[in-house]
């Protein structure tokens, strides 16, 4: 098996736009926003609605790297740089993989210990003032984490050139469904103890309102670009390591049931091939030949990539626990 990456030398962008369908009935549950509910719109196709946001989806593709079993890299892809994040016992706390914003991680960034800081930072160096040497960038995040170079990241602390370090998503995604229409329900929940109990409490019978929707098309739409990845300037390997890795991480993450939320369980529609939208006659590989690519790819990069452990010795400490008087509906508490 062999991936042609050929039709893509001079294209500036690789879309699909891929058919997905309720894994069972018609009915499907959107991502809802905190003082937005659904996010609806019109287009010139009807009424349309947003299924699952770019940043979702960003970390969606960015777990079909991760084993949460070995918390580690799935096995084909080992070797690729990452920084591993431990407790002060050993035990394992997080990955630049897991992490929101990557290498702008707290866990790397602060804290007591300084050493992982003073390293980047001196990796960086030279970028402090005057414009940023995006190719200097670029190289600095492959040796440390090749997943900020699809991913994006934005190092915000001032001390790293000022917070102007940032590399835009090279490969998102989005999911979107038009000709939308309510399909209203609802329930209860049961307190078959005391149905008239107070409900503020948690007690007592509360029914409920639900909207789940249906929809003429589902569609997953993914944008890799491939300008992009060519203008970090690395060297030709690590470009066709990213390239491929973009699609491994696209065809990963639609080898599996899409089950966004528990009312919200997709499916590729159709079972041929995935063909590209840009450009016309490409089609996405099959996993075991990305799998078989990536053999050859990673080791072809290796010696400018490192796997990195950081060990986060300070104490976790709930905003509560920092200050006594904080309120207990304040938004920015994480559940």
């Amino acid at each position: 098996m062999s991936v042609d990456l050929s039709p893509l030398a001079k294209e500036e962008r690789l879309l699909f736009a891929i058919a997905l369908a309720p894994l069972q009935g018609a009915r499907f549950q959107p991502t809802g926003f905190p003082g937005l509910g659904m996010a609806t719109y019109q287009t010139p196709t009807g009424r349309s609605v947003l299924v699952e946001s770019a940043q979702s989806m960003a970390n969606r593709l960015e777990l079909t790297a991760w084993d949460g079993t070995t918390n580690d890299l799935v096995a084909p892809l080992a070797g690729l740089s990452h920084v591993r994040v431990k407790r002060k016992d050993g035990s394992f706390l997080t990955d630049t993989i897991l992490e929101a914003h990557r290498l702008n991680s707290p866990y790397l960034l602060e804290g007591t210990a300084k050493g992982f800081f003073e390293g980047l930072k001196a990796a960086l160096g030279g970028l402090e003032t005057g414009p940023i040497d995006r190719k200097k960038l670029a190289a600095t995040l492959l040796d440390y984490d090749v997943g900020s170079l699809l991913h994006g990241v934005f190092l915000a602390k001032s001390e790293l050139a000022g917070g102007r370090l940032r590399i835009a998503r090279a490969l998102s995604a989005f999911i979107e469904a038009d000709g939308v229409e309510i399909a209203a329900s609802g329930g209860v929940k049961n307190d078959h103890v005391n149905p008239s109990g107070d409900t503020g409490k948690g007690f007592g019978n509360v029914p409920f309102a639900r909207d789940d929707l249906t929809a003429e098309r589902i569609t997953l739409y993914v944008n890799v670009d491939l300008a992009q990845i060519r203008g970090y300037g690395l060297d030709e390997a690590d470009e066709t390591l990213l390239v491929l890795l973009a699609l491994y991480k696209i065809r990963a993450l639609t080898a599996k049931q899409l089950r966004l939320r528990t009312a919200c369980d997709l499916t590729l529609k159709d079972d041929g091939p995935i063909a590209a939208t840009r450009p016309t006659g490409f089609t996405l590989p099959k996993l075991a030949a990305l799998e078989e690519a990536l053999g050859r790819a990673i080791p072809a990069s290796a010696s400018r990539m490192k796997v990195r452990e950081h060990v986060y010795a300070d104490k976790l400490e709930s905003k509560k626990e920092k200050d006594p008087k904080a309120d207990d509906d304040d938004p920015n508490d994480e559940a």
